[in-house]
């Protein structure tokens, strides 16, 4: 293949290649001592508004160090959506944790307030919400409640980028927040990679440290400070004052990921323009129920969800209707996540004498049920409107 083959609807179409290939360039003194990470970090900055960044290697390591930094430990509560990825509920397990699973507001399908506030103890350390789908929480009332318990908030930002709650970066308002640049999401730093905001130095510091290896020269705003190597080469030269894991961020990862930064509008406005067609095509559909977002908020598509209604309404079930779906040339479309305390992990053990079982979170059952979650990371804008136009036909036939 040539060195200068680009797929016209490809992931990568701006300087990726570049920087990565610069990045690995060990012969040049230029590319070789220049600094990717604290680069992409303070890209980032500038991007979200926040006054810290820690690059990352998986939002999941991520949520992992958001934890820590909020100082979760044995016993501790941490409260989260009972409709979410599992690794909420796994990072949780490993900083010896509990989760407490809140009930999601049936209409945008995100956790609010209310239902948080419902299942705060005195053993409560940190709520972990989710912006799903694309869809920025209503993050105010959270912070309220919050602040009223003393506790820290972090913003699962994995699935929304650039989009707005109040005119500010998703997860800005969060004690942290913290995003995932995996390959399906809206920007991409290779296969993996993840980042952590927050306008607070003591949970920057603490967060890079943890996922620094507990470095004790690392500090809130980049890296390491500087020393003379007569200092850190000494065999007495001490390194480490707090234990820490080895999350940190690569060159190559962060030099795609500035690639990814520099298109980001184009491949978030892309997004929505896709969730647009899907919006046309389920329109006047009362058993076909888009994701709701409020006034306060920006949707940006990491998927397009509805929630299906048609076995009720319609007497066509969910498996039916993606058959027909698939079968009329359609690229199909996803279900929701089973609830975590629903996975074989977690299903059937007892925490702090909750019961894993169905009927924790109602709501959240239903629509992991319902849900319907249709591809907006199509390359080809014609893939796009070809499934958008199926989904119309399908609606049509059975009957609006």
């Amino acid at each position: 293949m040539s060195s200068d083959y680009k797929n016209p609807f490809g992931k990568f179409n701006g300087k990726e290649a570049e920087y990565a290939l610069r990045a690995l360039d060990s012969e040049s003194e230029e590319n070789r001592g220049f600094p990717w990470v604290t680069e992409f970090e303070d890209q980032f900055c500038r991007l979200s508004g926040a006054k810290y960044a820690i690059a990352v290697n998986s939002a999941t390591s991520g949520l992992h160090a958001a934890l820590i930094a909020a100082g979760v430990g044995e016993g501790d509560e941490v409260i989260q959506p009972g409709l979410t990825v599992i690794m909420n509920s796994l990072v949780t397990v490993a900083c010896g944790a509990i989760p407490v699973f809140a009930e999601i507001n049936p209409d945008s399908w995100n956790v609010d307030a209310t239902t948080i506030e419902r299942k705060i103890t005195k053993k409560t350390k940190a709520i972990m919400a989710v912006s799903l789908f694309g869809l920025p929480l209503e993050m105010d009332p959270i912070m309220e409640l919050a602040a009223k318990h003393n506790l820290i908030v972090i913003d699962d930002s994995a699935e929304v980028i650039t989009g707005q709650y109040k005119n500010q970066f998703p997860g800005l308002r969060a004690d942290m927040a913290v995003y995932s640049f995996e390959n399906k999401k809206h920007m991409s730093s290779g296969s993996e990679g993840g980042m952590i905001i927050t306008q607070n130095s003591n949970l920057a510091e603490k967060a890079r440290k943890f996922s620094g290896i507990g470095y004790k020269n690392l500090t809130a705003s980049a890296g390491r400070t500087s020393l003379a190597s007569a200092e850190f080469q000494n065999p007495e030269y001490e390194r480490h004052d707090s234990l820490g894991l080895n999350y940190r961020m690569n060159n190559i990862t962060a030099a795609v990921g500035l690639g990814q930064l520099d298109r980001i509008s184009h491949l978030v406005q892309r997004r929505i323009a896709i969730g647009e067609m899907f919006n046309r095509a389920v329109q006047s559909c009362d058993w076909m129920i888009p994701q709701k977002k409020s006034p306060n908020s920006s949707h940006t598509y990491y998927t397009y969800g509805v929630k299906y209604e048609g076995q009720e309404q319609r007497g066509v079930s969910w498996k039916e209707f993606y058959t027909r779906y698939k079968k009329m040339g359609a690229n199909g479309f996803y279900g929701a996540w089973v609830n975590p305390y629903l996975e074989p992990v977690f299903k059937g053990k007892t925490f702090n004498e909750v019961l894993m079982e169905t009927g924790l979170c109602p709501i959240a059952e239903d629509c992991q049920k319902k849900i319907m979650l249709f591809k907006t990371n199509h390359r080809d804008l014609s893939e796009a409107s070809k499934d958008a136009t199926i989904l119309k036909q399908l609606i049509d036939e059975i009957g609006r």
